[in-house]
């Protein structure tokens, strides 16, 4: 794997890490900027309406410039954005420095997924998502909790400049690692065939895949801590240990499905449907026994980022002639499940049908978006209608 692709999942650690850490640093953001905590929630709520936005938009605007200057300016934005949150003592300020941060990254993710399946053979293509999705991976491990005791311990103000740092760092990296201007053989693209080759309908498909699948686990995994604690009973101090055990079963899960994933896609993507829909439904039915929840918490994030390389990858294979409005709209559907997951559950909670819902709500998500693998295993007409075949066979041996 070229040292690039690794540079690239550095910098999506970077910005990952500014997009986790306001979890762990929203009382000492209420009490500074003098706004009620779930006020300063909403700064969280902002981050994904950028990420929603970003990527599509920002991909037709630099889709004729080259991809390490695009990457750069990315880059040298978010950085910016951070400084400007650090040095702010005004709410509005920093809300609005959220959004134009996310809008940015968002854009970073689409360029960035293109650059990387670039550097890459066809065959090593879901391989280089999984290095990319393995930086927000590691943000989930290790930038959260960096972020949050940097901002418990010197105030959140330092966790925003600490972003600022790592983003310039990786700006260094993108500058000596990525190829300036395009490849002699790559043609420069044009909107309109972009645009043209978005009306595939199994590129739909392929993103409600990815939406619902993104929701599926994300209904869960973003109630796990009030889960563990009044449903399971296990002590607060206990939970970000369980927490951390969640993201090295989404390591393990990532690094696994990266070396799967270009061989076996569908087949990689309906076994790890599947562990989630059934991983979930076994939390809510088991959420008051702890040896159990633990190790069904691994699973989860074990079959859901099992997943990932599948999910980012697939569009590139589906929408050849538009690569950089492919992934630009593939990170749009990631962030749609991101809010719609945790937004379900939010409101089964607030029905009142307690924490364990959200683990049937995330089974149930995960039964639609099964559906959308088992149909576009059925109407796939590949470019390989051998390995294919075989694929869609192996679907309905499983089924």
């Amino acid at each position: 794997m070229p040292l690039a692709v690794y540079i690239l999942g550095l910098s999506i650690f970077a910005q990952g890490t500014s997009e986790l850490m306001l979890a762990g640093l929203l009382p000492e953001l209420a009490r500074d900027l003098g706004v009620s905590v779930p006020d300063a929630g909403l700064l969280i709520s902002a981050f994904a309406i950028g990420m929603m936005v970003g990527a599509p938009v920002l991909a037709v605007v630099t889709l004729r410039w080259p991809r390490r200057t695009v990457l750069l300016a990315f880059l040298a934005i978010f950085a910016l954005t951070h400084v400007a949150g650090a040095l702010t003592s005004s709410y509005a300020v920093l809300f609005a420095t959220r959004v134009v941060g996310a809008f940015v990254y968002a854009g970073f993710w689409a360029v960035a997924a293109l650059a990387a399946i670039s550097l890459v053979p066809a065959n090593a293509r879901a391989r280089a998502m999984s290095v990319l999705a393995g930086g927000l991976t590691v943000a989930t491990i290790v930038g959260l909790s960096a972020g949050t005791v940097i901002g418990q311990h010197l105030g959140w103000r330092a966790a925003f400049w600490a972003v600022a740092g790592l983003s310039v760092l990786a700006g260094i990296g993108v500058l000596a690692t990525i190829p300036g201007g395009r490849p002699a053989a790559e043609a420069v693209p044009r909107v309109s065939d972009e645009l043209r080759s978005m009306r595939l309908p199994r590129l739909w498909l392929a993103y409600a895949t990815t939406a619902l699948t993104t929701g599926a686990l994300l209904s869960s995994f973003s109630y796990l801590s009030p889960f563990l604690t009044d449903v399971t009973g296990l002590d607060a101090a206990w939970v970000p240990a369980v927490l951390a055990l969640y993201g090295v079963g989404s390591l393990i899960g990532i690094t696994v499905g990266g070396r799967i994933a270009d061989a076996r896609p569908l087949p990689l993507l309906f076994a790890g449907v599947t562990g989630v829909v059934l991983t979930s439904a076994a939390l809510a039915l088991s959420a008051s026994v702890a040896l159990l929840v633990i190790p069904l918490i691994f699973l989860l994030g074990l079959f859901g980022f099992g997943t990932n390389p599948v999910l980012s990858a697939r569009p590139f294979t589906l929408a050849k002639n538009a690569p950089t409005l492919a992934a630009a709209l593939n990170v749009s559907a990631f962030n749609v499940g991101i809010t719609a997951g945790p937004w379900l559950g939010g409101v089964a909670i607030d029905a009142g049908l307690g924490y364990p819902s959200v683990a049937w709500i995330g089974a149930a998500i995960g039964v639609a978006a099964l559906a959308t693998v088992v149909l576009a295993a059925a109407l796939h007409r590949g470019d390989s209608p051998a390995p294919e075949s075989a694929e869609i066979a192996e679907i309905r041996s499983a089924v």
